[in-house]
Formats: C-alpha cells, sequence, structure tokens
C-alpha cells in the first residue's frame, strides 16, 4: 500500500513543482521589475524627453538635479519665460520717448520684476547643470551681464530722472539679446549659427557683385559725365561717382527702371545697350548665383546640424535604454526592454497620452508581439512620440438615439448616402464657382441682392445636412479645420448679412463698415474650394507646419542686434 500511495502522489508532487517553479518565475520578474527605481525612471525619461525635443543640455544625473531638471523643462515655465520676454520687450513702446507713456516707477517696476524671473530663472539652471560648465557656456554668461548692466542703467537713469537730469536708457539695445541667449531660444542660435558660418563664402560673392557694381560705375562716369546731361528735374546726370554707385545699386532691384537711363537713351538709343548688359550681369547672373549661394551654403551647414542633433538624440536614447534594459534568456544575448518599463517611461515622459494610444505606440516597435523590444526598436521611441495620432472615436448619431424610427428610415438613408457621395461635393464646388461670379457684380442689383440670399440659404443647407449625416462631435473634431472654418464663415456672414439689411430697412444708414464686413465674408467663402482639391489641401497643410520654423527665422532676421560667439548648448 505505500508504494502504491507514492505512486499516485507522485503526479501531484510533480505538478505541485510545476506550480512553485511558475511562483518563483512570476517572483523573480516582479524583483526584476522593482528593480528599476524611481531616480533611474526620472533620468530615462529625461533623455527620451530631451531627445524628442533635440535639447543638448548637460545636466547633472543626480537624483536631486534630474528632478530639478524636470522641473526646469516644464510646459508652463516655458511659457512664462516668454511672457516675461514679452513684457520686458514691450516695455519699450512706454517708456520716454513714447505714444503711450506710463509713470517711470511702473515701468521700472515692471522690468525689475522680469530682471527678477530671468535671475531665478538662471538659478535654477545653474542647479541643473555642474557648475563647471555653467560659467564656461557663453550664453549664460551673456545673461548675466545683461542683468547686470541693466539694473545699473536702471538705477543711474532712476537718480538722473530724480535729480531733474535728461538721460537715456541704454540697456534697451540688450533686451532682444536675452530672447537669444535663454534656453527656450536654441532655435534662433541655431539660425544664427548657420548663417555666420555661411557668411565667408556669401562674402566672396557680395564682393564680387560689388566690384561689378563699381566698374559699371565708373563706366557711367567716363561714358556719360562729359556729356552735359540733365534729369528730368534739371539736375546733372552721372557727374558724382558715388550718386553713380547708388543709383546703379537701386537699379539691380529695377526700383528705379527706366527713369535711371532715361536721359542717356534720350541722348542717343546705343547707350540702352550699356543698361542692358548691366541688368543682365548684375541683376540676373549676380542676384541668381548670391541666391544659390546662400541657399547652398546656408543648406549646408543646417544639415551638419541636423546631424549633429540626430547623433545626440541617438546618444541619449542608448543611455535611457541601459537604464531601462532587463537581461532576457541565456547568456550572450542581448538586453532588451519589457513592455512594463517602457509603458511607464511613456508615462513618465508623456503622461498625457491615452493608454490605446500607449498600446499603439508598443505595437509597432513590438511588431513580433515578443513582450520586449532591442535597442534598435527602442531609439525610435522620440520619433514615434512626436507623431500626431488622432483618435476617432465610433459614436451613434444623437438623433439615431433619440429618434431611431425616423434616422433609420429609407429616406433618411437615402439623405445620408447622398451627402456622402461625390456628387454632393461637386454640385456645392459649382455653387461657389457661380457665387464667385455674382460677388464680382454690383450689389445694388437686386437680382445679385436676392441670391446673395439664395447662396447663404444653400451653404446653411450644406453644413445642416452635414451635420445630420455625421455625428456632431466627430464634424466639429480638433484637427476638422475646415468644418470649424466653413461653420464660421458661413453664420458670420449671415449675420453680418441680417444686419446690414435691418440697418437699410431703418434709414439713414451711411456707415460701409458692416457692409465692407459682408464683402470679405464672401469672398472669404471661395477659400472653401481649396479643401476640396487634394493638391490645394497638401499645400496649405504644409504651409501651416511650416510656419513656426518660418516664425523663428523671422525673429532671427529681425532681432536687431546680433551677439555671436561659440560654445555650449547652442551658444550664439
Amino acid at each position: 500500500m505505500e508504494p502504491r500511495q507514492e505512486e499516485q502522489c507522485g503526479p501531484e508532487g510533480n505538478m505541485s513543482e510545476v506550480g512553485e517553479k511558475k511562483r518563483r518565475s512570476a517572483e523573480d520578474g516582479a524583483e526584476r521589475s522593482s528593480d528599476l527605481s524611481r531616480d533611474q525612471l526620472n533620468l530615462a525619461a529625461v533623455f527620451v524627453s530631451d531627445a524628442q525635443y533635440n535639447r543638448n543640455i548637460p545636466f547633472d544625473s543626480s537624483p536631486q538635479a534630474v528632478r530639478l531638471y524636470l522641473l526646469y523643462n516644464h510646459s508652463l515655465l516655458h511659457v512664462l519665460v516668454y511672457v516675461f520676454i514679452l513684457v520686458d520687450l514691450s516695455l519699450a513702446l512706454f517708456e520716454e520717448p513714447a505714444v503711450v507713456s506710463l509713470p517711470l516707477w511702473a515701468t521700472s517696476a515692471m522690468e525689475l520684476v522680469c530682471l527678477l524671473a530671468f535671475t531665478v530663472r538662471l538659478v535654477h539652471f545653474a542647479k541643473v547643470i555642474p557648475r563647471r560648465t555653467f560659467f564656461r557656456d557663453p550664453k549664460n554668461l551673456c545673461i548675466i551681464i545683461i542683468i547686470t548692466l541693466c539694473l545699473i542703467d536702471m538705477i543711474i537713469y532712476g537718480a538722473l530722472y530724480a535729480s531733474g537730469h535728461s538721460s537715456v536708457r541704454w540697456s534697451r539695445v540688450l533686451r532682444p539679446l536675452l530672447l537669444v541667449n535663454v534656453t527656450e531660444g536654441r532655435q534662433l542660435r541655431r539660425a544664427f549659427r548657420s548663417i555666420r558660418n555661411a557668411l565667408p563664402q556669401i562674402l566672396v560673392v557680395f564682393c564680387l557683385f560689388i566690384f561689378s557694381v563699381l566698374m559699371f560705375s565708373l563706366m557711367a562716369l567716363k561714358l556719360l559725365g562729359k556729356r552735359n546731361l540733365t534729369t528730368i528735374e534739371g539736375a546733372p546726370y552721372f557727374t558724382n561717382y558715388l550718386e553713380i554707385v547708388f543709383d546703379l545699386y537701386v537699379l539691380v532691384t529695377t526700383a528705379n527702371s527706366p527713369d535711371v537711363m532715361m536721359p542717356a537713351y534720350n541722348y542717343s538709343s546705343f547707350f540702352s545697350i550699356f543698361f542692358i548688359l548691366y541688368i543682365i550681369i548684375n541683376t540676373y547672373t549676380f542676384m541668381s548665383v548670391f541666391l544659390a549661394v546662400v541657399y547652398n551654403n546656408y543648406k549646408k551647414y543646417l544639415k551638419e546640424e541636423v546631424r549633429q542633433l540626430v547623433k545626440a538624440k541617438r546618444q541619449k536614447l542608448c543611455r535611457a535604454f541601459s537604464l531601462l534594459q532587463e537581461p532576457v534568456g541565456g547568456a550572450g544575448r542581448e538586453p532588451v526592454v519589457s513592455q512594463s518599463r517602457w509603458t511607464e517611461l511613456v508615462k513618465q515622459v508623456q503622461p498625457s497620452i491615452s493608454s490605446t494610444h500607449r498600446e499603439l505606440l508598443w505595437n509597432v516597435l513590438d511588431h513580433s508581439n515578443a513582450g520586449h523590444i532591442g535597442k534598435q526598436a527602442f531609439v525610435q521611441v522620440a520619433d514615434l512620440l512626436n507623431i500626431q495620432v488622432i483618435t476617432l472615436k465610433s459614436r451613434p448619431h444623437p438623433l439615431q438615439l433619440w429618434i431611431p424610427a425616423v434616422y433609420d428610415c429609407t429616406a433618411s438613408a437615402l439623405v445620408r448616402r447622398i451627402v456622402q457621395h461625390r456628387v454632393f461635393v461637386y454640385v456645392f464646388d459649382a455653387i461657389i464657382l457661380v457665387n464667385a461670379v455674382f460677388i464680382g457684380l454690383d450689389e445694388e442689383d437686386p437680382l445679385v441682392s436676392n441670391a446673395e440670399w439664395a447662396f447663404l440659404t444653400l451653404y446653411l443647407l450644406e453644413i445642416l445636412l452635414k451635420l445630420y449625416t455625421f455625428e456632431p462631435r466627430a464634424f466639429f473634431a480638433r484637427h476638422q479645420f475646415w468644418n470649424w472654418f466653413d461653420t464660421i464663415i458661413i453664420v458670420s456672414a449671415l449675420l453680418a448679412t441680417i444686419i446690414n439689411a435691418a440697418l437699410k430697412s431703418s434709414g439713414g444708414y451711411t456707415s460701409r463698415q458692416v457692409l465692407d464686413i459682408v464683402f470679405i465674408l464672401r469672398v472669404l467663402r471661395l477659400i472653401r474650394v481649396v479643401d476640396t482639391i487634394p493638391s490645394f489641401r497638401a499645400i496649405i497643410s504644409t504651409l501651416i507646419k511650416i510656419g513656426p520654423p518660418h516664425a523663428h527665422l523671422r525673429s532671427a532676421h529681425s532681432g536687431g542686434v546680433l551677439h555671436l560667439c561659440d560654445g555650449g548648448d547652442g551658444a550664439v
């Protein structure tokens, strides 16, 4: 009996042994997962966030410095920095001399608050990076010098103003430098660096162009200076060399063409050959070469900047991977990052994205459903987080919930099928084109005036039919720009037309302001046709996306004062 008992208990012992192995394996996995401390997760999140936003700040990797760095990069603090910079730059509008003058104590108090905010921000930054690196960064030294000089100038100006003496706030010219040298101005610094690096090659072409202008000016002086010619105002024509240089330089822009050549042409038509050659060589040839050199050199150095950014991004992601990696399988196999750690990381980097969004990103990386990813897949995290993902939730139409018998009937289904058909779009495109013809006609004509009400009715009917067909929250989603545009323009045009008609019917209507608004809204309605042409829609979307980079370049060109130096993270 005893041996038999042992035989019966044998399978149970094996099963309990398997369960014990599974339990131990789960405990080992949980222990490995718990090995990742909060400080390591924060540091990995910082590396991924810096890679995502192309930040290149040599921060200290200690836990306290990492927490301060996370606070330093908070979006609210970035907004506050821009607000204080805007206020500081706007003070020039209210300081003497100004159109709207404020008391000295008010402008000084606002400037003092702004300088205090910049000082606090700089001290916060000093706590984030190593002290030696902080004082070696030219942009930090530049901010310190600007704040100090502004405080000295404020004290001196206030003392002179109190004693009744006049003075000038010479530190105003330093204020734009704050926008360039703060951490948030890295795009401006990048643009300045590209321009600075491209200047030597650009100057070569520019000097050759100036030499050509000087040579042609000397020829013009020798050919026309002794012929006693006069301009239409009676002034001597081409007798002063410097004036000739200026006139021919302006001729490159064709701003004074053909006036500058008419006295010579009236004297002899053969002199037109001189001006034609000058325009061909300098306006068309040199300006084209100049533009090509500017473009090629700027593109070359910008590509180098992008290459360095990509290299730095990959290094940060590799460091983040080394913090999160886990051993898997036997010895010699490459380490991986599990889905649980990856999820914690993404929650830390971008807590606003939904779980569905995170699941989608993970499925893109882990296409083999292994439950973990290697380094090659992990380095794509920053690019994936920068991709805009639009989540569409399928909801039933409210009318389908309220009156399902009516909304699901045959006639209702036919209406919805017509609205969704491509012909419906073509019909309203044709209506827009006909409307464009009527807009160009005289609005005083009764036929044109009545037609405007007909067009407005058709446009309103279109919007109502679309709202009947499509779920309203999906129709007015955040990314549905053209639906918002159509609705706002049509409703505004309807209100403006009603107000205009009411004012006319009341008599004594003399103001054209409401009528001008009506005309503008009528013309803006024609833009709706852009949405129906895919090529036009792609161009408009591209222009919207390249707007911020162009804004940075415009700021770089209009900054007024340039402070160029080397070193540090994007130091200028």
